[in-house]
């Protein structure tokens, strides 16, 4: 069986098998929360290769969004990457405005809603590429969009990354043990946590800025 195929076992935990390809993005999501909630440049580096496992799970599970969210991330990645390697008094963590939190509610709700339509109807519009309908699309596109803005304020070092991030990986832990991907919502169940570190050190750190 091809090494990036779910179907391709690295080992079983309690019955249930875990891919090469779900292993190691796994591991390196893990990797990369753990240096984001630490403000580590290395979140970067390692974040890309959870993309690039992620984006090969998620087409094989039908959770298109996110499978295009992983192309999303790469990109940001390498802005992220870049911006944080500067050393200028604007790369602080900081908080975004009131006007600008409501601003983001309103493009989370759109987005989603929007995002959902389409990614239910892709196996439609492009059935030579999606024979198998979306699972799960609105809840899916929430995760989708909630992650874009989140990985925006993370590189920009906005403190309300961790509000958007915290949000996601509850979203997450239900989604994919309801999809059967149950090493990846132990992953988030973990992030959760990663998610809640993250915030009280950034919170600690631009009290002391």
């Amino acid at each position: 069986m091809h090494f990036f195929e779910i179907g391709s076992t690295a080992f079983t935990i309690i019955g249930y098998p875990i891919s090469y390809v779900e292993l190691i993005g796994t591991v390196f999501g893990l990797i990369s929360v753990y240096f984001a909630s630490t403000a580590n440049i290395l979140t970067w580096s390692t974040g890309i290769v959870n993309e690039i496992f992620l984006f090969i799970l998620f087409f094989q599970v039908q959770l298109y969004a996110d499978m295009f969210l992983q192309v999303y991330f790469f990109v940001v990645t390498i802005y992220g990457w870049y911006n944080w390697n500067t050393t200028t008094v604007e790369n602080k963590i900081a908080a975004i405005t009131k006007k600008a939190r409501w601003l983001t509610a309103a493009v989370i709700i759109v987005g989603s809603l929007l995002s959902g339509f389409l990614i239910k109807n892709i196996h439609l519009y492009l059935p030579a590429y999606f024979k198998v309908a979306a699972a799960y699309p609105f809840t899916d596109s929430l995760v989708m969009v909630l992650s874009v803005i989140a990985t925006v304020l993370l590189a920009k070092k906005k403190i309300e990354n961790w509000y958007l991030w915290i949000l996601v990986d509850a979203i997450c832990v239900v989604l994919y043990f309801k999809k059967g991907v149950y090493f990846l919502s132990l992953e988030y169940l973990i992030f959760l946590g990663l998610a809640s570190y993250g915030l009280y050190h950034w919170k600690k750190q631009l009290a002391n800025d």
